[in-house]
C-alpha cells in the first residue's frame, strides 16, 4: 500500500510538471550589437561623434604627415647635414612626436568618454523601447545576450524600426 501512495504522489507530481512545462512561455531575442549599429538614434549619436572630433582627427592627420616628411628628411639628409644640426633636427623631430603621441592619446580618451555618453542614452532608449514591445505582445522574457537564438525568436528588427520611427 506505501508503495502504490508514493506511485501515485510521483504520478501527480509528473503530471502538475507536465502542464507546467506544456504552459506556453513567450521568448524574445534583441541582438543588442545590431541594434547599436543600425538603429537611427545610434547612426545620429555615431554621426554626431565624427562631427565633434573632426577637427581634432585632422589636425593629428596633419601632425603624421609633418613626422613623416621630418623623418623622411633626417633619414635622406643626416649624412649631409652638421652634427649639431643634425641632432637639432632629431630633437625637433622628437618633441613633434612626443606632442602628437599626447594628442593622439588624449584624443582616445576623450573620444571613448564621449562614445560611452552617447551609446549609454541610445541604450537607454532602447531597453525601453523592449520593454513597450514585451508588455505590448506579452513576452514573459526578452534575452540580449546568448550563444544561440533561433530566428523565430528574434525581435530585433522590430525594435530597430520601433527605436527609428520614435521621436
Amino acid at each position: 500500500m506505501k508503495g502504490i501512495g508514493v506511485s501515485m504522489l510521483a504520478a501527480m507530481l509528473l503530471a502538475t510538471f507536465a502542464q507546467t512545462a506544456a504552459a506556453e512561455v513567450k521568448v524574445g531575442f534583441v541582438n543588442s550589437d545590431r541594434v547599436m549599429k543600425e538603429a537611427t538614434p545610434a547612426k545620429k549619436a555615431q554621426q554626431k561623434l565624427e562631427k565633434e572630433f573632426e577637427k581634432r582627427d585632422q589636425d593629428l592627420q596633419r601632425i603624421a604627415k609633418q613626422l613623416q616628411g621630418m623623418q623622411e628628411a633626417l633619414e635622406k639628409n643626416s649624412m649631409t647635414m652638421g652634427e649639431g644640426e643634425r641632432r637639432t633636427k632629431e630633437r625637433e623631430f622628437n618633441d613633434l612626436n612626443r606632442e602628437f603621441q599626447r594628442k593622439q592619446r588624449e584624443f582616445r580618451e576623450d573620444l571613448n568618454q564621449r562614445r560611452n555618453e552617447e551609446l549609454a542614452g541610445v541604450l537607454e532608449r532602447a531597453n525601453k523601447t523592449i520593454k513597450q514591445i514585451a508588455e505590448a505582445d506579452k513576452y514573459d522574457i526578452i534575452f540580449q545576450e546568448a550563444v544561440y537564438a533561433s530566428p523565430r525568436i528574434d525581435i530585433t528588427d522590430k525594435v530597430i524600426k520601433a527605436l527609428s520611427e520614435a521621436k
